[in-house]
């Protein structure tokens, strides 16, 4: 993992972006909030993501610790992904940004147009330590 925090930026809300960015990666945090899934239900949960970019975009957590990858040594294998305590510790702020898309939707008359953010309650997983 050292390598993999040589190429973060150094600018803390840079680096969130940077490890949390892009189209899929917070949605398929979302996902893992409720537990372990397997690769064809989070396939399921996203339709519209080809399974190379799920792949790839779950390995890419996997590196940054947000997400664990199990694997059951059994026929035929099974791999299960799970967020992290560090992954879990992202969902104040993906319930924030929640709240944002739909005050976002509301000041533009959208809200018709949204589908309900459905995070649970908040739980009591202690964040990862600051420096």
């Amino acid at each position: 993992m050292a390598e993999t925090i040589k190429r973060l930026p150094v600018l803390p809300v840079e680096r969130a972006f940077k490890v949390i960015g892009g189209r899929w990666k917070a949605v398929i945090l979302y996902h893992l909030f409720d537990g372990p899934r397997r690769l064809s239900q989070l396939r399921r949960a996203l339709p519209e993501i080809s399974q190379k970019v799920l792949i790839q975009q779950l390995r890419e957590m996997e590196e940054h610790g947000l997400v664990h990858r199990e694997i059951f040594r059994q026929v035929p294998p099974r791999v299960d992904y799970s967020a992290t305590p560090l992954g879990l510790s992202l969902e104040p702020v993906l319930r924030a940004l929640c709240d944002w898309g739909q005050h976002h939707a509301a000041a533009l008359d959208e809200l018709d147009r949204l589908a309900e953010c459905r995070l649970r309650p908040a739980h009591s997983v202690e964040a990862a330590p600051v420096p």
